[in-house]
């Protein structure tokens, strides 16, 4: 029997039907201008549609793919936490939630962090995955940002991180919003250690993950028409009963109101990732100092030359005055010291009361 279900009955299903199995994600649909890109076409072209130029979202393990030398790095482990800690049920449990995630993304969570080279640098980063349960943040995506800022730290190395993210996980509860401060102390551990932390923001950026670690980046980079803002444009419109303007939100509003810092295309992401790491990785030596005294100091630091460190003996010093060439102060009579009253217009009053024979000079 299995040989005639497994093999008879296919072939003969086969001959009498036509039809032909395709791929749901064999064609894909620009949402912007509604032009179908062959799939392979537009993975090949890191998801950007060739004719409008449309940025589709990207998986986490994409992204740092096309970020690391040779496409090739290694995950950074992430602590263990609790599943469902608040046994959360809406329609569905949240633990199946997770699981059909999980088999979709073939993710632990929304965050995936690892660690590489970037043209030959150390490099850590950390990118968001809008699959997994849109990106939003929980309790083991806040232990994966944490965990990769204290990597990028133990390395010495700059960390980068790609927010998507549609804001607070609700099965969480408060647990999910203490991530925000918590993140937000593992970002000052970074500053601490003079670290850069650069972020690029993707389509979409909204919720608690904006109003934490998401702006809280020495640089912001945004690919073009990313949605960045912590309530969507709707919610806005329907509180304020306002029309809002064309590409409110969008990353080309933001740069404008000075809320980022850059526009970049994703074809050009790296090699501007690239050097932004290299700018705020160097180092400045300074010289050694022996001795007391090593030269006149610049409100407590060492003497500069435009940004470079020089030695103390380059700063020519005026020679001291002996003694005998001191220029003593002149010493003036009453008359001729300087009095605030002197030379100081008489008022109306006075001009009218002065007749004109007093006002002549008795000697004239």
């Amino acid at each position: 029997m299995n040989w005639i279900n497994n093999v008879v009955r296919p072939k003969i299903r086969s001959f009498l039907t036509t039809k032909r199995e395709v791929p749901d994600n064999l064609w894909v649909k620009c949402p912007e201008t509604g032009q179908m890109v062959f799939y392979k076409d537009l993975e090949a072209n890191q998801f950007v549609v060739p004719g409008s130029d449309y940025h589709m979202r990207m998986g986490a393990d994409a992204r740092l793919q096309h970020l690391f030398d040779d496409g090739e790095y290694d995950r950074v482990a992430i602590p263990a936490v609790s599943q469902d800690p608040l046994k959360f049920r809406d329609g569905r449990r949240y633990t199946d939630r997770l699981r059909d995630a999980r088999t979709a993304t073939e993710l632990e969570d929304a965050v995936l962090v690892g660690e590489g080279t970037l043209d030959g640098k150390d490099v850590v980063a950390a990118a968001q995955d809008f699959r997994f349960m849109g990106g939003s943040l929980g309790l083991a995506a806040g232990e994966a940002v944490i965990a990769g800022m204290r990597r990028a730290v133990e390395k010495n190395a700059p960390f980068i991180l790609f927010a998507a993210s549609g804001g607070a996980r609700m099965q969480e509860g408060i647990l999910s919003l203490m991530q925000m401060p918590r993140t937000t102390i593992a970002v000052q551990e970074l500053r601490e250690a003079g670290l850069p932390y650069i972020v690029v923001l993707t389509d979409p950026t909204t919720g608690g993950v904006t109003a934490s670690y998401a702006m809280l980046g020495d640089i912001h980079i945004a690919e073009p028409g990313a949605l960045i803002c912590f309530a969507g444009p709707r919610v806005i419109q329907q509180t304020i009963r306002e029309q809002l303007p064309e590409g409110f939100q969008r990353a080309e509003y933001l740069l404008e109101h000075g809320m980022i810092d850059m526009v970049v295309h994703r074809h050009k992401l790296r090699e501007t990732l690239s050097r932004v790491c290299n700018l705020l990785m160097v180092r400045v030596a300074e010289p050694k100092t022996t001795g007391r005294h090593t030269g006149k100091k610049l409100n407590g630091k060492k003497p500069y030359v435009n940004g470079n460190a020089v030695e103390a003996s380059l700063i020519e010093t005026a020679p001291s005055t002996a003694s005998d060439d001191a220029i003593e102060p002149e010493i003036l009579g009453p008359d001729e010291r300087f009095e605030a009253t002197r030379g100081e217009t008489p008022h109306e009053e006075e001009i009218e009361n002065t007749s004109p024979s007093q006002s002549k000079d008795p000697q004239a």
